[in-house]
């Protein structure tokens, strides 16, 4: 027999699959529903209406909060400080994303007295993972329901009848081919023609930026300023996280900077095609990746990009309160105290690059680094070091040849 629960906190959308889910779940384990909708960036066309269509299932109440700014400053900008790109290519919009809905609703759960909590991710996905493993971390008395793994709804004609029997209303927006996830730094696209990687993705597609070849004729410059790596104004003006990230977006957009193909491996196991939108961030990324370049040490900077690998899979697995990943936060917020300064950024058809390059903590010494010879360096120095740094090429190379 299937345990009561007394009111359970539902990630609503206001789609198909959530709206289904609410009599289900009162059908099933005979509780209130308190559907919960986290404002990310996503726009404001998904959030119209959410309010009634979640009553209409059935739902005692809508929540929604605005996490645009905590989204941005508490879980985009340490990734970005920590150089976490997954698989060489993808900047982890919807892995972010994830933690920040799930904790806001361990609190809408605290605050309504709720005993469980549900989402509408498939069992084939990785979103199941990040939003359980965050319930796991702040809250595990908590119960867990994952409709997708328990009900016998198995597609979209499965879920209209359903909602049918139900009078539930079903959502009469046109269904995509493509199944999208959009917030403030990205949008992704999955499914339809891209499920098969011989096709282009097509032109009409892409919803954050321009085509490449459309972009104007003329390139635009834009200036960042980083503050401890990281961003706190563009072209002289200080903005809120969001804001800025807002404002790097158009500008990014327009010039058709951000897209990324991939295929990538799932946390639970398979490859899958992504195609992904992120125009503001990939800027950022150059321009903190540039001035790294000023400001670091070799040694540093190779330990900071291994270790960014293994940041970015913690943050891909769904592992952001794992212990680990908020320890190498600290050493991501240490190391890079002296990334400061500004980058000037020349965008153009797709394109980012740098143009200038300054900073208060620059270890690049024009007096040194000159052909002409100086107090610091004496190109006569170069040849003991070339001999004991050679020594071990030169020991193995004259035992072979028995010298």
């Amino acid at each position: 027999m299937t345990t009561r629960l007394n009111e359970v906190v539902l990630a609503y959308s206001g789609g198909l699959d959530t709206s289904v889910i609410v009599p289900w779940l009162r059908e099933r384990y005979g509780c209130e529903v308190v559907c919960f909708t986290a404002d990310v960036g996503q726009g404001v066309m998904e959030l119209d209406g959410l309010e009634a269509k979640a009553k209409a299932s059935g739902a005692s109440q809508l929540v929604v909060k605005d996490l645009r700014d905590e989204f941005v400053e508490d879980y985009v900008f340490p990734c970005l400080r920590a150089g976490a790109i997954y698989e060489r290519k993808y900047l982890l919009g919807t892995s972010m994303a994830r933690p920040v809905i799930a904790k806001a609703m361990v609190d809408v759960a605290k605050e309504v007295g709720a005993d469980a909590v549900a989402h509408g991710c498939t069992g084939k996905g990785n979103d199941q993972v990040r939003f359980e493993l965050t319930f796991f971390a702040l809250n595990p008395k908590l119960r867990v329901i994952a409709p997708w793994r328990e009900w016998d709804i198995t597609g979209r004609e499965d879920a209209i009848e359903y909602a049918k029997r139900h009078s539930v209303p079903v959502p009469v927006t046109k269904k995509s081919i493509y199944s999208r996830d959009r917030n403030i730094w990205h949008l992704s696209h999955e499914g339809d023609v891209l499920e098969d990687p011989t096709n282009e993705p097509k032109k009409d597609m892409f919803m954050m930026s321009v085509d490449p070849e459309d972009a104007p004729n003329q390139p635009e410059y834009v200036e960042i300023d980083f503050v401890s790596g990281l961003p706190v104004a563009v072209n002289g003006k200080r903005l809120s996280p969001a804001s800025l990230l807002d404002h790097l977006n158009e500008i990014g957009g327009k010039h058709g900077i951000g897209r990324v193909d991939m295929v990538e491996n799932r946390l639970v196991g398979m490859k899958s095609r992504g195609v992904y939108e992120t125009p503001g961030g990939t800027i950022l990324f150059t321009a903190v990746r540039e001035l790294e370049s000023l400001t670091l040490d070799r040694e540093t900077i190779q330990v900071k990009d291994s270790l960014a690998l293994q940041y970015a899979e913690l943050v891909y697995a769904g592992r952001w309160f794992d212990p680990l990943r908020v320890a190498m936060d600290g050493f991501m917020e240490k190391i890079t105290a002296t990334i400061s300064g500004r980058v000037r950024l020349k965008l153009y058809k797709g394109s980012v690059t740098v143009a200038g390059l300054k900073s208060p903590n620059s270890l690049y010494r024009q007096d040194i680094s000159s052909f002409e010879n100086g107090d610091v360096y004496n190109q006569a120095d170069a040849a003991g070091f070339i001999h004991l740094y050679g020594l071990p090429t030169r020991v193995r190379a004259m035992l072979e040849h028995g010298i």
